[in-house]
């Protein structure tokens, strides 16, 4: 049996905890990606080192105020090209492919007129908006093996982000 490395989890597919020690800190993941980046062009053996995001926020930014005008051409816009695609694949078995365009695009305008008609009725004006969710991190940590760490951290103190 091998030995564990650090910081790479016994059972791969299984979430663990990152271990070594951080070696720097930056308010974004940019930044750390390049810290990460300078080491790698440094010749440091980065297989060693982990990326942490931490203090993780979920972040719901709104996009805009949801009406039935806007649901129903989200609708048919989604539908209209979900039903170019299977009458696309239609077309090449049925003829004329024309016929199968068109058949597919309307039923992929109805699809979509109905997938979405019907979760915004059930809401019932609780939810007025549109929205997009992001998990995002307060700071992101650069772990290293502890074998490194201290020659990982020397270096990133001549980087200037």
């Amino acid at each position: 049996m091998q030995p564990q490395q650090p910081g790479r989890p016994a059972t791969p597919g299984l979430p663990t905890p990152p271990s070594g020690w951080p070696i720097g800190s930056y308010p974004t993941y940019a930044q750390a990606q390049k810290a990460v980046d300078f080491l790698a062009d440094e010749g440091f053996p980065v297989q060693n080192v982990t990326i942490v995001g931490v203090d993780l926020m979920q972040v719901e930014r709104v996009t805009g105020r949801l009406t039935w005008g806007r649901v129903i051409m989200q609708g048919i816009g989604g539908g209209a090209m979900l039903g170019l695609m299977f009458g696309l694949l239609a077309s090449i078995v049925v003829q004329p492919a024309v016929t199968a365009l068109f058949l597919g695009v309307v039923g992929g305008i109805l699809f979509g007129l109905v997938s979405s008609a019907i979760p915004y009725a059930m809401m019932r004006g609780q939810r007025d908006f549109a929205s997009t969710m992001q998990l995002v991190a307060g700071r992101y940590d650069v772990l290293c093996d502890p074998t490194t760490a201290e020659r990982g951290r020397d270096m990133l103190t001549r980087l200037s982000l």
